[in-house]
């Protein structure tokens, strides 16, 4: 029997004004056979030492101190300013932490990390795990997880757990050198028509650096944030955000009708700014919408658009709603 994930009924129930709502996730978790893929795009580094925990607590949007043997879980680190800089997830391999981040930028995470370090005992450097991902029906059984979001166990020298945004992502593996994983091989861009299907963002393809915000970016409903940790760089407006309800634009996936537009082209309704591409693939993307654009559209019966294709947001059952301002 495939392994189900049901969304709280409050993310299930709400309705966004102009935008489609999307299945379950529990349907994609049922809906195919379980393959990996291996994720090339991925580096993990290492944070040791007697302060890793507290320094990375002190500075990273989640709550470090729930990592352990059977959690894993999502976070970023922001600017001072609370403006998007990395995300990634992180995971704990013996009594070492270990951050799975994207490839091309992880120089530049270190180097981030190193700029906070003072006097703190604690080291970052990169390694030689590499990163999979596993999905289809029955994968959590697969590797002996649960299905809540973060769960995790060792695997083969390494780590895999739950994806820590989404159940019906998957599990992610971090894999030791020489690891092997006993399934079949998806077919190439597997992982990413998952992805884009149930709307999760992919690091800097979706994210603009020193501008996104996170919860334009669903880090509360993927659970990246802790709003309850205390401090952490960029804390204030994240939280300012929330409470005084100031989202205008949010990422989406989208039904893409017509040829692909390029990332960054620009969407618009009625010559009106709606929004920009971000990352994808056939017909399904990712783009980054203001909501009153998108009620307007909604109230007009029309449609947004970039050149020749027409643009339809669809609501992910994991978002929850968040209606234009008046």
């Amino acid at each position: 029997m495939a392994a189900v994930y049901t969304a709280p009924k409050d993310k299930q129930t709400t309705s966004m004004r102009g935008i489609v709502p999307q299945r379950s996730e529990a349907i994609y978790l049922g809906m195919s056979k379980t393959e990996y893929s291996r994720l090339e795009n991925r580096a993990v580094i290492a944070v040791t030492g007697e302060d890793a925990a507290e320094f990375l607590q002190g500075l990273v949007s989640n709550d470090i101190l729930a990592v352990g043997p059977n959690r894993a879980l999502y976070a970023a680190l922001l600017t001072p300013q609370g403006k998007f800089l990395f995300d990634f997830f992180v995971a704990e391999i013996g009594d070492q932490l270990h951050l799975d981040c994207e490839a091309a930028r992880a120089d530049d995470f270190i180097k981030r990390l190193t700029m906070f370090k003072l006097r703190a005992k604690v080291t970052m450097a990169m390694t030689e795990f590499t990163v999979a991902a596993a999905f289809g029906a029955d994968v959590h059984t697969a590797f002996g997880l649960g299905t809540e979001p973060g769960a995790s166990g060792l695997f083969d020298g390494g780590v895999a757990y739950t994806d820590p945004r989404l159940a019906a992502m998957g599990v992610r593996v971090v894999l030791a050198p020489g690891s092997v994983i006993e399934l079949p091989a998806a077919e190439p861009g597997a992982y990413d028509t998952l992805r884009l299907s149930l709307g999760l963002p992919d690091g800097s393809r979706d994210m603009d650096i020193d501008k996104s915000t996170l919860l334009e970016c669903g880090f509360e409903e993927l659970h990246g944030v802790d709003f309850d940790k205390g401090c952490y760089m960029g804390q204030e407006l994240t939280a300012r955000t929330k409470y005084r309800g100031l989202v205008k634009r949010r990422l989406f996936p989208v039904k893409i009708d017509g040829p692909l537009p390029e990332p960054g082209a620009a969407i618009d309704f009625n010559g009106a700014d709606a929004g920009t591409i971000k990352s994808g693939a056939g017909d399904q993307a990712i783009a980054l919408l203001r909501l009153q654009v998108v009620e307007d559209a909604r109230a007009a019966g029309g449609a947004l658009t970039s050149g020749a294709t027409k643009i339809t947001p669809i609501r992910p059952a994991w978002m929850q709603a968040t209606p234009p301002e008046s």
